[in-house]
């Protein structure tokens, strides 16, 4: 089995950035808090879960696949540095923006910028740091980069990949979907919100996208039966279908206030169970998908707004305050549509030029691969219904496994 490509997933992406980008925008319009559509405005965090559901996937499948085939899985370093060389240096850019151009309610110590530079803010309590508050989901998501390769040592040890192995593995993985809400509820219960952008309260979402590799790689090579997955994969509108009705759902007050105020614990750990739904019936289609899902999500389209997804998740924010400021808009009672357009539109062209300008040539500097593209270069004139077989995100070094009894 060689490693793939999943072309629709780029798509995905980009939908997941412009889903964070617009709560955003809403919540500092004021129109998620208590405008005719806050309840879908506000509930437009879902794209984190998209986001990290992505990741479990993507990450995690060359281990299944080097399971499967008996080599080696990628090794640590090169994974550690192709993880640094994706998100450090649009970060550190946006950091440094951030603190020059973006004025705070009170005076923030560069101590704390220092802390969003290195994922460390969701550890310690400080100041609002505007510009970079949604990257406490990436401080989370890092998190879940370096629990990966010891996760998938466990997951992927000590058996041959046979259908029970297969299947035990992958109820590991649904009990990891539990984990998320547990969390939730008890971080609730005790008062400690801090704590709430913890890992554990996440990793479900990541477990969503890990059990899909599982699946996927199992399928394909034969170790597991048909099931109603098989028959979803032939019917995405249906599976999306499902995933629009369970977000009106959560757009509604059964999973918390649209506001600032503190949810219930049965509020948070319905939203935690809703979203991890969302996320699996969003990225499920797209793992397996048509030929059609594969021209709309995966096509020339896609495959840029995929490659600068990571970009536009950095830098609106900071496009928003500069909007905000440029246009006179107050902080809860602007116009939804005045601060939308023109951030989606700025933020787009900023996250083109530091992709093209800057995260794609260190990238390829740092992999020795002048190719080298997030989203993989589609080469092919049409949209291929299968996955293409460049690798994505990783790029695992994976060598024959040594024999058995040698070192």
């Amino acid at each position: 089995m060689r490693r793939m490509r999943f072309p629709a997933l780029d798509g995905l992406r980009a939908i997941g950035a412009v889903a964070v980008l617009t709560t955003h925008v809403g919540f500092q319009s004021g129109d998620a808090l208590n405008g005719p559509f806050a309840g879908l405005l506000s509930r437009l965090d879902i794209g984190v879960a998209i986001f990290f559901a992505i990741s479990g996937f993507l990450l995690y499948r060359p281990h299944v696949v080097a399971w499967f085939e008996e080599t080696e899985p990628p090794h640590l370093l090169p994974y550690l540095r192709n993880r640094a060389l994706r998100i450090l240096p649009a970060l550190w850019i946006a950091v440094i923006l951030a603190a020059l151009l973006v004025p705070n309610d009170k005076p923030v110590d560069w101590v704390y910028y220092l802390h969003h530079a290195f994922f460390t803010q969701i550890y310690v309590n400080g100041p609002t740091v505007h510009g970079l508050t949604q990257l406490w989901s990436l401080a989370a998501e890092v998190s879940f980069y370096l629990l990966l390769p010891f996760l998938a040592k466990l997951l992927t040890s000590y058996e041959r990949p046979t259908r029970r192995a297969v299947r035990w593995r992958l109820a590991v993985l649904f009990g990891l979907t539990l984990l998320g809400p547990i969390w939730m509820g008890s971080i609730t219960a005790t008062g400690n919100p801090l704590a709430g952008l913890w890992l554990p309260g996440y990793i479900g979402w990541f477990a969503v996208g890990m059990g899909f590799a599982l699946w996927q790689v199992a399928r394909a090579s034969g170790r597991l039966n048909p099931s109603l997955l098989d028959t979803l994969v032939k019917i995405p509108g249906t599976v999306w279908g499902i995933a629009v009705a369970l977000f009106l759902i959560a757009s509604s007050p059964i999973v918390g206030p649209y506001g600032l105020s503190l949810p219930s614990v049965g509020q948070a750990v319905m939203k935690s169970l809703l979203y991890t739904g969302i996320a699996a019936c969003v990225v499920f289609p797209a793992i397996t998908p048509t030929r059609r899902t594969v021209a709309v999500l995966g096509g020339k389209a896609g495959h840029f707004a995929g490659d600068i997804s990571y970009g536009v998740f950095v830098y609106h924010l900071i496009v928003l305050s500069l909007v905000q400021q440029i246009f006179g808009q107050t902080l809860f009672g602007g116009s939804f549509a005045a601060l939308f357009w023109p951030t989606l539109a700025a933020s787009v062209a900023v996250a083109a030029v530091s992709y093209y300008g800057m995260e794609r040539p260190i990238m390829r500097w740092g992999r020795k691969d002048r190719s080298y593209d997030v989203s993989g270069v589609g080469r092919e004139s049409s949209a291929n219904a299968q996955p293409k077989r460049i690798d994505d995100w990783t790029k695992p070094e994976v060598r024959p496994a040594p024999p058995s009894g040698q070192g």
